[in-house]
């Protein structure tokens, strides 16, 4: 997952999904995006104006239910966000 700040400070977060092949067939990978949508959806309030998010769906989130997924995402979005440490020296 990355998050990608800046750009147009006025305009609302985004999210894109990445779903490749190897996730599994047209089927499979648009009920992987159906899920990762509604599950990012209340997160975008929370991001910064202008933040473009990108959510890669690797081959186990096929298999991967609804919560799991869920929780996967949050633990994500949660160490993108996380305040970083000040870097040593700067």
């Amino acid at each position: 997952m990355h998050l990608l700040t800046g750009g147009e400070g006025d305009a609302p977060p985004r999210a894109g999904f990445v779903v490749s092949k190897a996730v599994g067939g047209a089927v499979v990978r648009n009920r992987v995006k159906r899920r990762l949508r509604h599950l990012v959806v209340p997160h975008l309030a929370a991001l910064p104006a202008g933040t473009m998010l990108v959510v890669r769906a690797l081959p186990p989130a096929a298999l991967a239910d609804f919560s799991l997924l869920g929780r996967d995402l949050e633990r994500s979005l949660e160490a993108l966000t996380a305040p970083r440490p000040a870097e040593v020296g700067a």
